[in-house]
């Protein structure tokens, strides 16, 4: 156990409802469950979302009140300079940034460390020249080689990294998600009220992840066009975001609304996940892929694209599930074809251990440098 007077902080923007949140809710979960007090800070507290509420309850939130991104680096400063903590872990754009500068500004002996969770080069590339994330891979290059330690969450990750940022791969410790917690198992048992999940119904191809571009649902939709075409199947999708208008106008366009839903954000898609018959991400890009690891943990088939950066590390090269080209609806279907007629590729239980909680901690309080 570390000392119940040393406290770490995570520095955040504000809470979204996306991946890396989760990540963050597990992380402080097993920071607390090793003693060690924890500060949740956020530019602002307003508009959260109800991931807010799944923090652990010894975790202190600070509300720093930057509503606007300009406002925040003299409050970061003056939380650093009046609390001090033993480190501060910070993850998002441009929050990573408004840390190392906070850091360097201050001159506390607090241990700054970023953590990027996706290929910043393909966000950069998605975007139009007026949006600010088209700079972040400027912004990481003159901030983080002053960063006391960064960390990816995929060997693909720290490679674009290094590259964008002229960092040695050498420097980057790459940390896989703590994606699997103590409860995910009685989450997945928990019961599901669905006529689409009784006994006798058509299976289920599921897919779960915020309804942006990056994921490439229209890409999902299409497969599943052509896999209803050769047998009886419905497809759900569990989130929500910019694309929810645009997907089921296509959805409405290929004549299947009577076997697609999309029925938003679900507090527990575990429920769902273990009683589909396939789990498909169809994404563009990732920086991961939680919902893999979580998909696997529920014992549903796997199928993904093979794209960068994660699917490819967290299934093993397709040892545990089947991995497709990206933007390729006829390969997705035909890989979803043949999950649905056994091809199962069962999960080693060691396999999961690298993506467990406790696992994980550890290796955040290494690089931390936590003194116990």
């Amino acid at each position: 156990m570390y000392s119940s007077s040393c406290r770490l902080a995570i520095y955040l923007r504000m809470i979204y409802d996306c991946g890396v949140d989760r990540v963050m809710i597990n992380l402080c979960q097993g920071f607390i469950q090793h003693g060690l007090g924890v500060d949740l800070v956020l530019n602002t507290v307003e508009g959260n979302s109800n991931l807010l509420s799944q923090f652990p309850p010894e975790v202190r939130v600070v509300d720093l009140k930057a509503h606007h991104q300009s406002k925040s680096l003299s409050d970061v400063m003056r939380y650093l300079k009046e609390e001090c903590p033993q480190a501060l872990l910070a993850a998002g754009h441009y929050s990573t940034e408004m840390a190392v500068i906070a850091k360097q500004l201050t001159r506390v002996p607090t241990r700054v460390v970023v953590s990027e969770h996706s290929a910043i080069s393909k966000d950069a590339q998605s975007a139009s020249w007026k949006e600010s994330k088209r700079w972040i891979p400027l912004a990481a290059r003159l901030t983080y080689p002053w960063a006391d330690g960064v960390i990816t969450v995929s060997q693909g990750v720290a490679q674009d990294l290094a590259k964008v940022t002229g960092l040695s791969v050498k420097d980057i410790q790459v940390i896989y998600n703590p994606v699997l917690t103590s409860n995910l198992l009685d989450k997945v048992k928990q019961p599901l009220d669905h006529p689409w999940f009784v006994p006798g119904e058509p299976p289920v191809i599921l897919g779960v992840g915020r309804l942006e571009p990056q994921k490439d649902f229209a890409n999902l939709i299409q497969a599943f066009a052509r896999v209803r075409q050769i047998r009886p199947v419905r497809l759900m999708i569990l989130g929500q975001g910019g694309e929810e208008s645009k997907l089921k106008h296509l959805i409405h366009q290929l004549q299947l609304d009577d076997d697609v839903k999309m029925p938003g954000f679900v507090q527990n898609p575990y429920a769902y996940m273990t009683r589909s018959a396939v789990f498909a991400l169809s994404s563009a890009w990732e920086g991961f892929g939680n919902v893999l690891v979580e998909a696997m943990a529920a014992g549903v088939p796997v199928v993904s694209t093979n794209c960068p950066s994660g699917p490819a590390e967290v299934l093993d090269n397709g040892r545990y599930g089947i991995l497709v080209p990206v933007g390729d609806p006829e390969a997705l279907a035909a890989a979803i074809l043949d999950a649905l007629a056994g091809d199962r590729r069962p999960v080693d239980a060691s396999w999961l251990d690298q993506f467990t909680v406790e696992a994980v901690t550890q290796k955040y309080l290494n690089i931390l440098d936590i003194p116990k």
